[in-house]
């Protein structure tokens, strides 16, 4: 579970009632789909016949440019999460990671989970003793992408769900 039982009305868009405008939101899905290709060859590596994952990533893009509705975004991302269903380790992560970006569309808070699992697959494909080093590159790389508009944002939210996103982005 990386959503909050109380939703951040930061991560609300303002038409309904919270503080997230339309601009912020999409910069949020951007985000979110980058962190998740960023990680994605880990997935295709080991199912290079499943477009699953990357078409998540790709309708995420196309619906910031208003492309595709969000359900279409949405359903995308469950397709992805299913391709992850009897996969371990740093394939299924990296699955759910474009799945959760996807999403973010629907729920702009799923951009916490992209990352995380994002993390997840960096630190699960590291060789042994040094998953926690490639956790923290990750981590810092997805940092090091984050729009400067929504930054502040995306790092205080890190700080607030980071225990609900298996300490991800601690270090």
């Amino acid at each position: 579970m990386i959503l909050p039982k109380v939703r951040d009305p930061r991560f609300v868009t303002v038409r309904r009632g919270g503080g997230l405008t339309d601009a912020d939101h999409q910069l949020l899905a951007l985000w979110a789909a980058t962190c998740a290709e960023h990680v994605l060859g880990l997935f295709e590596a080991v199912r290079p016949d499943d477009p699953r994952p990357r078409q998540a990533i790709e309708q995420a893009r196309a619906w910031v440019r208003g492309e595709v509705k969000m359900m279409q975004a949405r359903a995308a991302g469950g397709h992805a999460m299913g391709a992850a269903r009897d996969l371990r380790g740093a394939a299924r992560f990296a699955a759910y990671a474009a799945g959760q970006a996807a999403v973010v569309a629907h729920v702009a808070a799923h951009e916490l989970g992209a990352a995380a699992y994002a993390i997840k697959a960096a630190r699960a494909a590291a060789p042994e003793g040094a998953g926690d080093a490639a956790a923290r590159a990750e981590c810092r790389w997805q940092r090091d992408q984050l729009p400067d508009a929504v930054r502040d944002l995306v790092l205080d939210d890190q700080r607030l769900r980071n225990d609900l996103c298996w300490s991800a982005f601690t270090g």
